[in-house]
C-alpha cells in the first residue's frame, strides 16, 4: 500500500525525515506565538484546513533549526533553501523566526480577523503581504500571490495593476460556447496570449485560475459550501492541491499547449490504458505552485506515446474524458473543470461536510501519506442532442441514452485530499477505479438495473 506512484520518467517518494524535519520547525514558530496557535486551532475546527498545507515560506532566525532543515534535504538556491523531493515550501534566513501563510486576499483576511496592519502594495498586485499575529519571539504573515515570485512585495505600476484586474475580468466574462470547439479553443489561445503579453504568464495563470475555479463553483454545491467557510476564516482557496481538465483526443493537444502558455511544465504522465483506457498529463506551474490534472482518452495499446504531443486519432468509442466532452463540452470550455482538490485533514472535512448533508465516494486512495475521496458530485441536464449524437455514433446504447435524456449527468466534484511526508505523487489504481464510477455509462447502467 506504500509504493511509489509509477509514472512517465517521474517517481515520487514520501520523505519521512523532511516531513518531521518541517513539522518541527513549524511547531516551534507556533508555539512561540500563542495568537497564531490559536489561529491554527480554529483553522482547523472551522474549515479542516491544516496550517501545514497553506504554508507559503518560512523565515527562521534558529541557526540550529536551519542546520536541520538542511540535513534533511533542503539545498541552498541563490539565498533560499528548497527541497524539491517532496510538497514543501521555502525556507529563508531572518533575524525573527515568521511563518507565512497563503491567503487569496490580504484585505480580506484583515477583514475577517480585525487587523489594523496595512497590506504590502496595492490590490492585485503580483505580491502582497501583512503581519497577522506577532509576540516577542515570533509572528505569523499573510502572502497573497497574484503570479509575484518575491518574498518582499514592492509598489507596483497602476498601469500593470489595472492591466491584471482587465485580465481577471475578461478570463471571467470568457465566451465559452462556441459554434464548434475548433474556433472556441482558438478564441481562448488569443486571450491568453493577450494576457500573457500583457502581463506575463505567472500572473495570467493566477488570474486564469481564479476564474476557472468561480466557473467550477457555480455547479459545485461542496465548492461553494466549503469556499464560504474558507472565506470566513480569511484563507479562500489557499489549500488548492490541483484542478482537473478533461479532454477530448482530438483537442488534447491545443489544450496543453494553452496551458503551457499560462506557465505551465509536463511534469509526469500517468498512463493506464491496460487498464481503463485513460491518460493524464499532470502539469504543473512552478512559480504559482499550481498542479493540473489534463485527462484524455487512450486506447490499450498506447502505453508509450507522448499523448500531449502526439497527434491522436479519434477512437471508435469514447472512453470517459471522450464522452465527457462530447456530452458536456470540453472543460476548457463550457463543461468547465472537473473537479477541484483542496488540501485537508481528511477525517475533520468529511465529518463537516456530512453535517451539512454533503456525501463522499468511498475513498480512491487510503494511504497514511496520500487520502483521496470526492463528493457525490453534482447533477445537471444534458442537451437532448448531444445525446440523440453519442447514440448515433455508437458511443452509448439506447438504454444509457435514454437515461442521460431523463436524468442528466454528473458535472462536478470537490476533493478531498490529504498529503502527509511531502508526499507529491498519485496512486494510479486508485485513479482508474474512481474514473470507472464517473463514466456516464456506469451510472446510466446502475439506473437501468434499477428500474428493470
Amino acid at each position: 500500500m506504500s509504493e511509489p506512484t509509477l509514472t512517465a520518467g517521474v517517481r515520487w517518494d514520501r520523505q519521512v525525515q523532511a516531513q518531521e524535519a518541517y513539522l518541527g520547525a513549524v511547531t516551534r514558530v507556533i508555539d512561540a506565538c500563542p495568537q497564531a496557535k490559536v489561529f491554527a486551532q480554529r483553522l482547523l475546527q472551522e474549515t479542516a484546513i491544516r496550517l501545514i498545507d497553506i504554508v507559503d515560506h518560512l523565515i527562521l532566525a534558529d541557526e540550529a533549526m536551519l542546520a536541520t532543515l538542511k540535513a534533511a534535504g533542503w539545498s541552498q538556491d541563490g539565498a533560499v533553501l528548497r527541497n524539491s523531493a517532496g510538497l514543501f515550501p521555502p525556507v529563508l534566513s531572518g533575524k525573527r523566526s515568521v511563518i507565512m501563510i497563503r491567503v487569496e486576499s490580504v484585505d480580506q483576511f484583515n477583514r475577517v480577523h480585525g487587523l489594523a496592519s496595512a497590506p504590502q502594495d496595492a490590490p492585485f498586485a503580483p505580491l502582497r503581504t501583512a503581519v497577522a499575529f506577532e509576540s516577542q519571539q515570533a509572528s505569523l504573515g499573510i502572502v497573497e500571490r497574484n503570479g509575484g515570485t518575491a518574498y518582499v512585495a514592492e509598489a507596483s505600476d497602476p498601469a500593470s495593476i489595472r492591466e491584471g484586474r482587465w485580465f481577471l475580468g475578461a478570463f471571467r466574462a470568457r465566451r465559452r460556447q462556441f459554434d464548434t470547439v475548433d474556433a472556441g479553443l482558438t478564441a481562448v489561445e488569443h486571450l491568453v496570449d493577450q494576457a500573457v503579453a500583457a502581463i506575463g504568464p505567472h500572473r495570467a495563470c493566477a488570474f486564469w485560475l481564479t476564474a476557472e475555479r468561480e466557473n467550477w463553483m457555480r455547479r459545485c454545491a461542496a465548492g461553494r459550501w466549503q469556499k464560504a467557510r474558507q472565506d470566513a476564516a480569511g484563507v479562500g482557496w489557499a489549500n488548492i492541491d490541483h484542478h482537473t481538465y478533461d479532454s477530448s483526443r482530438r483537442h488534447f493537444r491545443q489544450t496543453i499547449r494553452i496551458l503551457e502558455k499560462l506557465g505551465y511544465e509536463r511534469r509526469e504522465m500517468l498512463y493506464a490504458g491496460e487498464l481503463a483506457g485513460w491518460g493524464s498529463q499532470v502539469l504543473e506551474q512552478p512559480v504559482i505552485g499550481s498542479t493540473i490534472f489534463a485527462d484524455v482518452d487512450l486506447a490499450p495499446e498506447e502505453l508509450s506515446v507522448d499523448f500531449a504531443r502526439d497527434t491522436l486519432p479519434d477512437l471508435p468509442k469514447h472512453r470517459r474524458a471522450g464522452l465527457l466532452s462530447e456530452l458536456l463540452g470540453e472543460s476548457i470550455l463550457e463543461a468547465g473543470l472537473n473537479h477541484v482538490a483542496g488540501l485537508y485533514d481528511q477525517r475533520v472535512l468529511r465529518s463537516q461536510l456530512a453535517s451539512h448533508g454533503l456525501q463522499m465516494m468511498p475513498p480512491f486512495t487510503n494511504w497514511p501519506h496520500l487520502y483521496q475521496e470526492l463528493t457525490e458530485g453534482d447533477w445537471e441536464a444534458v442537451d437532448p442532442f448531444r445525446v440523440d449524437k453519442l447514440e448515433r455514433n455508437g458511443h452509448v446504447s439506447a438504454e444509457e441514452a435514454e437515461q442521460l435524456r431523463m436524468n442528466g449527468s454528473i458535472v462536478t466534484h470537490l476533493e478531498n485530499i490529504e498529503r502527509n511526508d511531502g508526499y507529491k505523487g498519485f496512486n494510479r489504481e486508485g485513479i482508474d477505479s474512481v474514473l470507472r464510477k464517473l463514466d456516464p455509462r456506469a451510472y446510466s447502467a446502475q439506473a437501468i438495473a434499477q428500474t428493470a
